[in-house]
């Protein structure tokens, strides 16, 4: 994939820090919103808010009053919308630690060979990832809160 670029989209809960990533070949509010639905299908529970940066994959709150697909698709869910404060992303800092930590376990050490390939491994780390032990969890793993959350 040597040239091509790819786009990490990174959804996760604040209890359970249960994490959803996905690689898209673009970042538009196209993309934006065919993440939502998958997250929307990956979560065991209801998402009820979501919050996001600025950026105009996801709303044009400071360009425009027009709503983006991103928006239309989590009114429509009944999802609750909070963008965070322009230039703020420690505001985003769950989501920030998480692409550093994404970056020393695996994209220093992987080298991927097409988005399938990309979205393959993205999906193998993903499951480790969701079954680490953390630290701000008791050390359990997201997928043992859901567990006790949900009592499975």
């Amino acid at each position: 994939m040597k040239g091509s670029r790819l786009y990490q989209y990174t959804a996760i809960d604040e209890a359970t820090r249960l994490r959803y990533l996905a690689f898209y070949e673009e970042h538009s509010t196209f993309s934006s919103t065919k993440f939502l639905m998958e997250c929307i299908r990956f979560f065991p529970f209801r998402i009820q808010c979501v919050q996001t940066d600025n950026g105009s994959e996801f709303t044009n709150r400071l360009r425009s009053e027009k709503k983006t697909l991103f928006e239309e698709a989590l009114k429509a869910n009944g999802i609750d919308y909070h963008p965070i404060r322009p230039a703020m992303p420690r505001h985003n800092g769950k989501v920030e630690r998480s692409h550093r930590e994404d970056q020393k376990r695996l994209y220093d050490k992987t080298t991927f060979y097409s988005l399938q390939d990309a979205n393959t491994q993205l999906k193998k780390y993903l499951k480790k990832s969701n079954n680490r032990p953390m630290r701000p969890l008791g050390y359990l793993s997201p997928n043992d809160m859901i567990s006790i959350l949900l009592n499975v």
